[in-house]
């Protein structure tokens, strides 16, 4: 006798379940009665308030550097590059990262496939891509997907290099 009592009260309950009917677009009653989603503004980060930052320029990237760095961590590497009219003359790389490995970059390796906003060099065969940017004072050539050019784990630590364009230091 409950269960004949229980089959109706479940497909009673069931019933009350049902999700309320979607809004048909341009439907006046239906935009009537549900309030527009308020809108999320921007908020500037803090550290950035009152802050002017300037674009990077879209200028041709001019650069000559030849020099050697070392870093905190004990990695040291050198760095040849000349970069005229952002097309790429001389560029060749190499950074010894301790207990991690080696990891060289040869032009010959290289083509270039863009010139602006970035120098971009791409080696077809490996994937692996170098960028260079000029941000204020200094270039920046940083590495992606370039583990082939690399012995043992040294990718996983390849920072970029940062070259002073004003003295031709690198770090």
């Amino acid at each position: 006798m409950r269960l004949i009592h229980a089959v109706p009260l479940a497909v009673l309950l069931g019933a009350c379940a049902t999700p309320e009917p979607k809004p048909v677009p341009g439907d006046p009653l239906a935009s009537a009665s549900s309030p527009e989603p308020e809108r999320i503004k921007s908020q500037p980060l803090k550290h950035l308030v009152g802050r002017t930052l300037k674009p990077i320029p879209d200028r041709a990237l001019e650069v000559r550097a030849k020099c050697g760095f070392r870093n905190l961590s004990g990695g040291r590497g050198m760095l040849d590059l000349q970069v005229t009219k952002a097309e790429v003359k001389r560029f060749s790389a190499e950074v010894n990262i301790p207990k991690q490995g080696l990891c060289r970059f040869d032009m010959k390796n290289f083509q270039q496939t863009a010139l602006l906003p970035n120098v971009v060099l791409t080696d077809v065969a490996s994937g692996c891509v170098v960028r260079m940017w000029e941000q204020e004072k200094s270039v920046t050539v940083a590495f992606n997907a370039c583990q082939s050019m690399c012995g043992g784990d040294a990718f996983s630590y390849l920072w970029p290099i940062v070259v002073d364009t004003r003295n031709g230091r690198c770090s």
